[in-house]
């Protein structure tokens, strides 16, 4: 799979189009993205023009029209499509944590098997975890894959957990099914 290089504003642009599509399941409007991004419209469809080019975004005409995702686009943010981000279980020292789901884990560094880091993105806040607490992710909707980590940092304005891998599990067979 070729990975699109994506710059930090479209990052933002296509992270905007993705939520609001997941809470409408329609297009969405450019205006109401600009006003999620914080930027003016005219903005908007400039950059929507050149993620249209990309594939990312597909424009939908009519006056119900706008924008919506297209399946590269959450390839492109490294999105596993979890219809339910609750579907992700996080247990915070053996417990489970009911009020936080898990967004999104991205296994940045496991091509240095020495360095095995995991980014997990949750909804909701990270405050009441610590460096050294004893973090387990998963299963995941799709892969069925469990981290198990130690929290080696976070990053409380995006809600972010890096950990140090302890174990992953994943179950074994067709890892495409």
């Amino acid at each position: 799979m070729s990975s699109i290089e994506l710059t930090p504003s479209q990052k933002t642009i296509l992270n905007a189009l993705i939520n609001l599509h997941r809470e409408t399941e329609d297009a969405v409007k450019g205006e109401d993205i600009a006003e999620e991004v914080d930027r003016n419209p005219g903005t908007i469809r400039n950059q929507m023009q050149s993620l249209k080019a990309l594939q990312l975004v597909e424009g939908v005409p009519g006056p119900k029209g706008g924008y919506k995702p297209t399946a590269t686009a959450y390839e492109a943010l490294e999105i596993q499509q979890m219809d339910e981000p609750a579907a992700v279980p996080l247990q915070h020292e053996g417990e489970p944590v009911e009020d936080a789901n898990v967004e999104e884990i991205d296994l940045s560094s496991v091509h240095h098997p020495e360095l095995c880091r995991a980014e997990i993105h949750l909804q909701g806040s990270v405050r009441d975890f610590h460096e050294g607490d004893a973090v387990t992710v998963g299963p995941t909707p799709l892969s069925k894959l469990v981290v198990d980590g130690i929290v080696d940092g976070k990053d409380d304005t995006s809600n972010i957990l890096i950990l140090r891998i302890e174990g992953m599990k994943a179950p074994a067979g067709d890892p495409d099914h």
